[in-house]
């Protein structure tokens, strides 16, 4: 094992802790995002980089942006629904 691969292997369990202590749903997805690049370079420091492509475009885009979207989709509602808007 690489010293590369050694520190990569650090820093995702540290942005998986990271994404766990995370309390605010908004900053939870942030930081899912920040795990998914670093799981990208984690793949890449293990020589995947198909998977690490495959995990840039789902780990730290699509899901995030997907628990984005139902955040604000629910804080619309209960904004509507306590006629707020």
């Amino acid at each position: 094992m690489t010293a590369v691969q050694a520190v990569a292997l650090v820093v995702v369990a540290l942005g998986g802790t990271a994404v766990v202590f995370a309390r605010d749903p908004a900053r939870q997805a942030l930081v899912a995002s920040v795990f998914g690049v670093s799981l990208a370079v984690l793949f890449l420091a293990f020589q995947a980089p198909d998977v690490a492509l495959s995990q840039i475009v789902v780990g730290a885009i699509a899901l995030p942006a997907m628990i984005v979207f139902a955040l604000r989709k629910i804080i619309r509602r209960e904004e509507v629904d306590r006629g707020e808007r």
